[in-house]
């Protein structure tokens, strides 16, 4: 095992809602689409394209085959997404036909809807040090990806990280490691999807016979399959089998075993990532300040000394063949261009051996053109008695200035990565827990580590404390602050049987909570996960940039060398008069520190910035707020939204339907009408069946309070035991709503729809009663037994008390609210009126609601679909943009690419503005990262050299290269400064 390797604990995928957000699935849904049912997606690898030209080929020889319907193709990754009709189309024709386009062509797996890895593969993290640009994370991506056993390989410039799913029998995590270290990067694993192994950190082993008493107390723990000690950073990694022994149920055997000898800690998997942006932030500060301390003495010789006579004479003695202050220069700025810019030529010559180009070839490239010619300077003038102006300083300065711009840069990447920072530092450390007899009595409590919990586990949370897990309260009452998971500022009261979350701070009682989920089932780390994978992804725009990065550095190159010959060859032609050359120089020397401008003042880096930097601050500033985002794809589509597709029950509303009206038609009585519904609304998990279910039960028992502990220790189908009726043959239909036998009588309980198509009446009473409430805005539920109407309740739902503002402020940014529902029409306009929604559509089965917003998306318009993230999940799915709104594990992640953590409408405003300001923001960083090239460039040629004699001498375009990857980083870091709009500002929104 690698000494660099972090305690961690790696726990079993769950079923958490956020359990499925992965990095590589972003990268998969790029260049997603909605498929329907007859067509097919594959994708393919398209070796030998090297340019724009060779990727527009292929599309145009996959868009030339029948029964392809759409093709593109990514360069920088080399792959093709095809999607085809596999009934015209088969995947071998896709290939040839790649192939006979002159490249070669590998069909890869079909992507799975599902992000759990395949079987028998590993998902790992590895943190890489020495990318200095998208250059350099093409080369990262493309090693890994050739290697065998590597299904997936992501890699991503602002985090430092990758994440590749390889098969462990084929190919291990030394080996990746190695991979990357043999191209010339640093490289470490960081943590896996593995479930049955675990890190620790041993304190308490000082000799071998600890070391052996330590193997030997793992060799006799059943269920241990194999273990490893390092001795020499005291990590213990453990596979072990979890359906036989526990993580905890480890760390006790081992302590236990040694007599208390041995203490064994649990890190977070999370600590190593967030302090990996320190580590490199210190080395570039210990790199800058050695050069820097080097240079100043070269400034000074250059500036200050000539006024100083003792010390000019001194600099001025002979020595040898050179002055002494020559000598000093040479020795000075070689440590600084050979020891200290080490680096440079290190990465430099990594980036030419994988076939590409960036920063560090164009620093190497000036510096060395100054330090060579210098040198060269020296020994003519020591040959010949001609002495030419030397540039040491310059290339001192030069690698001064790179070395400080990188810094800074660090600090400030490190500054956006600060959401994931503090999202770790919130989660526990420890926690109380209750020991138990069998009888469930507390005889104890002990702390243990809180990535040791186990579901099941009972826990003491105590005023002040954090949550240490996800849960459910079993004893007490309290109010917790959830706001640093949902954005919620106002405390949620706390009461048995209701969930809490893990990291969030219980404020006033005392609570006991039994454990639920843990590890990384756990909401805050999957939100944890969730915002690093979105900071990692890659939004479409940075597709453009980084082409444009890939083909920069050669460019430069190129413009560097015909602005030498045209300087160089002009002079010797005459083409400028001689007093324009510097002092004992010539046309050579004049060239070349134009040609060494050139090369130095453009850097691709700020470009390949541009776009991560923002996403990272955005997506923090998100989570934050409560607005969870997916990546930079979701925040891209965002900013363009035209449609927002409101779902009505749970999204407009509170979702807390209640009846208000019960009506009655026969002779029955009203207590025996709603025995009947409820009984057949038992089985329904529909939240209408769950109003009716719960007025019933007050309705025969609103004198026996069900408030008892003996009662809330009972499941909710205890709830409504022993009063209902036996039900037979029940059927729910959507849209619709139930039927069943209940003592030989056929019973339906829904809408006009149920009752007609089942050859039912509704007299003209019962219309008229049901119609009065649907225009009131309430849902007429009717009740028919055998073949006669018997009765019909009222259920409202109350509308959310932001609901009307949103729409509004929705429609003051220019984007249009449509609402969909499967309510009947007149309740439907009712509300739709009553929020100042003027696009209804009513009567729609959950199915049918995708099929709305495919409509709504012709002509390119981008849609969002804003639903209560459960039974929504096909319009989520459908939609441009899906925006799961609802609080804690109650959502569809895996189908939208927003998860708004309050159930507050609010939130949908957020979403888009933020997503507007964030693509402003990344169009500022843009024109930074290019003003500096643009403008700078013909000064640094020498454009304007014959009209105002205006030069930008390679240290002064050093200085500005630098500025310019700081000033996009910084320009990013204004988004922190974000504030999400206040209902009081909402409607004061305009149309840009």
């Amino acid at each position: 095992m690698a000494p660099t390797m972090s305690d961690v604990q790696l726990t079993a995928a769950g079923d958490g809602a956020f359990e499925e957000v992965r990095l590589l699935d972003a990268y998969d849904e790029e260049n997603s689409d909605k498929l329907n049912d007859n067509l097919r997606r594959i994708q393919v690898r398209v070796s030998g394209m090297t340019c724009a030209s060779c990727s527009n080929s292929v599309e145009q020889a996959l868009m030339g085959i029948n029964g392809v319907f759409k093709a593109s193709v990514a360069l920088l990754q080399n792959k093709a997404d095809v999607i085809f009709d596999p009934n015209l189309v088969k995947d071998e024709e896709i290939k040839i036909a790649i192939e006979d386009a002159g490249f070669k062509a590998e069909v890869l797996e079909e992507p799975s809807a599902s992000c759990t890895s395949q079987h028998g593969t590993v998902l790992g993290q590895f943190t890489i040090g020495g990318m200095t640009c998208a250059a350099c994370v093409n080369s990262v991506e493309g090693i890994l990806r050739k290697l065998p056993g590597v299904r997936k390989a992501v890699v991503a410039l602002a985090t430092s990280l990758g994440e590749v799913e390889y098969d462990p029998s084929i190919i291990s995590k030394d080996d990746i490691v190695n991979a990357v270290e043999d191209a010339g990067f640093e490289a470490s694993f960081a943590q896996s999807s593995e479930q049955d192994k675990i890190v620790l950190g041993v304190v308490g082993v000082s000799a071998e016979m600890d070391t052996q008493l330590l193997e030997g107390i793992l060799s006799k723990l059943h269920g241990v399959k194999q273990f490893y000690f390092d001795r020499i950073s005291r990590e213990l990694e453990v596979v072990f089998d979890p359906e036989v022994l526990g993580s905890r149920s480890l760390v006790d055997g081992i302590e236990g075993g040694s007599g208390g000898k041995f203490k064994l800690l649990v890190k977070n998997p999370y600590t190593r990532i967030a302090s990996g942006d320190l580590e490199e932030s210190s080395s570039m500060f210990r790199l800058f300040t050695a050069s820097l301390s080097l240079s100043v003495p070269l400034f000074l010789m250059r500036v200050v000394c000539p006024h100083i006579p003792l010390l000019y004479a001194l600099l001025l003695w002979q020595c040898g063949p050179f002055l002494m202050g020559d000598w000093l220069k040479w020795a000075l700025v070689t440590v600084v261009q050979f020891v200290i810019g080490k680096r440079f030529y290190v990465a430099a010559g990594r980036a030419l051996r994988n076939g590409s180009t960036n920063m560090d070839v164009l620093v190497a490239v000036g510096t060395t053109a100054c330090y060579v010619y210098s040198v060269y300077a020296l020994l003519y003038g020591a040959i010949s008695g001609f002495w030419s102006p030397t540039y040491f300083e310059t290339s001192a300065m030069l690698i001064t200035f790179v070395l400080l711009g990188k810094y800074l840069e660090t600090l400030a990447k490190g500054k956006t990565s600060d959401a994931i920072k503090k999202l770790v530092e919130l989660t526990p450390a420890a926690a109380t827990l209750l020991v138990k007899d069998k009888g469930g009595r507390v005889i104890g409590q002990r702390e243990i580590d809180a990535l040791l919990i186990q579901p099941g586990d009972i826990l003491r949370v105590l005023p002040g404390a954090k949550v240490p897990v996800d849960g459910v309260v079993v004893w007490g009452s309290s109010h917790v602050n959830e706001s640093i998971v949902t954005g919620e500022s106002v405390p949620v009261l706390k009461e048995v049987n209701s969930a809490v979350i893990g990291g969030t701070i219980n404020l006033h009682g005392s609570l006991h909570i039994q454990a639920t989920k843990v590890g990384s089932n756990a909401v805050l780390s999957q939100i944890i996960s969730l915002v690093e994978t979105a900071q990692m992804s890659k939004a479409p725009i940075q597709k453009f940039a980084d082409y444009i990065a890939s083909i920069f550095v050669p460019t430069v190159v190129t413009l560097s060398l015909f602005t030498f010959l045209g300087w160089y060859v002009a002079g010797l032609l005459g083409g400028y008069p001689e007093e324009w050359l510097p002092e004992n120089g010539n046309y050579f020397v004049f060239a070349l520190m134009f040609a060494i401008s050139v090369v130095v003042i453009a850097c691709p880096c700020a470009l390949g910035l541009a776009t991560p930097t923002a996403v990272m601050v955005a997506t923090g500033v998100g989570a934050s707020n409560g607005v969870l985002i997916k990546g930079g794809d979701a925040l891209e589509r965002a900013q363009k939204i035209k449609y927002v597709i409101f779902d009505k029950t749970g999204t407009l509303t509170q979702g807390k339907a209640t009846v208000t009206t019960v009506k009655v038609f026969t002779e029955m009585n009203r207590g025996e009408l709603l025995t009947l519904v409820a009984s057949a609304e038992a089985s329904s998990e529909h939240p209408l069946a769950k109003a009716i279910l719960e007025y019933s039960r007050h309705f025969h028992f609103f004198d026996e309070p069900f408030d008892t502990k003996e009662s809330q220790s009972n499941s909710e189908q205890d709830k409504f035991s022993g009063w209902l009726h036996d039900v037979s043959d029940f059927s729910a239909l959507p849209g619709k709503g139930v039927q069943c036998f209940i003592k030989g009588k056929w019973i339906l309980v829904g809408n006009r729809k149920l009752i007609t198509e089942n050859g039912i009446t509704i007299p003209s009473n019962v219309e008229r009663f049901v119609v009065e409430m649907e225009e009131s805005a309430r849902t007429g539920i009717l009740v028919a037994r055998d073949s006669a109407i018997v009765g019909a309740i009222g259920i409202a739902d109350p509308l959310k008390r932001e609901a009307a503002v949103v729409v509004e402020g929705l429609l003051k940014m220019g984007v249009k609210p449509v609402m969909v529902t499967g309510d009947n029409w007149r309740t439907a306009r009712a509300v739709a009126k009553e929020v100042g929604i003027h696009d209804v559509r009513a009567e729609v089965l959950p199915a049918g609601k995708a099929e709305v917003i495919r409509s709504f998306q012709k002509g390119g318009n981008v849609v969002a679909m804003v639903g209560d993230g459960i039974n929504d999940s096909p319009a989520l799915a459908a939609a441009d943009i899906g925006m799961a709104i609802g609080a804690g594990t109650d959502i569809a992640i895996e189908a939208a690419e927003y998860v708004l953590m309050r159930s507050n409408l609010e939130d949908v405003i957020t979403a888009i503005d933020l997503s507007r300001k964030t693509f402003s923001r990344i169009r500022w960083n843009y024109v930074f990262a290019m003003a500096y090239n643009v403008i700078a460039i013909p000064v640094a040629a020498g454009v304007f050299f014959p009209l105002t004699k205006l030069k930008l001498p390679p240290w002064v375009a050093g200085a500005c290269m630098a500025m310019s990857s700081v000033s996009v980083v910084c320009s990013s870091l204004l988004l922190k400064r974000y504030k999400k709009p206040r209902l009081t500002a909402i409607l004061e929104i305009t149309v840009e």
